[in-house]
């Protein structure tokens, strides 16, 4: 008999598969998409924040070190609540990383962002897109070795190196763009 799923199970899953989970085809590509929409959300929010906090008489410097704090702290809280997501789903669907764990790809997409500022183009977004999903479909030293790591650690580790990869790398690409 299948036991009864409580409060827990279900934010478990639900943040685990971030809605986009159970799409057919490429669910870990629906992932990296949603990631980007929160993203140019986030990047929208903090434009508007910025005005503000510019009207209350703060300076450019302490509205970014406020704003690059906050987009740290919330990254981390995410990937944490993230990791035990993907644990507690992993475990109710007794496989250690099934497909609609998205979670990983969305903390690892925004991971990628993490390195360059709000402002940049739309081609690097896209390209920040295409390295996260070159990076995690690659799986180079040590992506495929920290997948065998224990519970959502082992699902997540891999896409959040993959996302240290890709911002490196799209890091290089944004200084390059500005003519250095």
């Amino acid at each position: 008999m299948k036991q009864k799923r409580n409060l827990s199970d279900l934010i478990a899953l639900a943040v685990s598969t971030s809605g986009v989970g159970y799409l057919p085809l490429a669910p870990g590509t629906w992932g990296s998409i949603l990631a980007i929409g929160i993203y140019l959300a986030y990047r929208y929010l903090a434009d508007g924040a910025r005005l503000f906090f510019l009207d209350q008489g703060w300076s450019h410097q302490q509205y970014s070190a406020l704003i690059y704090t906050a987009t740290a702290v919330l990254l981390v809280a995410f990937c944490l609540f993230g990791i035990w997501a993907s644990k507690k789903t992993a475990a109710l669907l007794e496989h250690k990383d099934p497909q609609i764990i998205v979670v990983d790809e969305i903390m690892g997409q925004l991971i990628v962002f993490a390195f360059v500022p709000f402002g940049i183009s739309r081609w690097l977004v896209v390209a920040g897109f295409l390295l996260f999903r070159v990076f995690d479909i690659w799986k180079p030293y040590p992506i495929k070795a920290v997948e065998k790591l224990p519970n959502g650690i082992g699902v997540c580790a891999d896409d959040i190196i993959a996302g240290i990869y890709g911002g490196i790398c799209l890091s290089i690409i944004y200084v390059i763009s500005l003519g250095f």
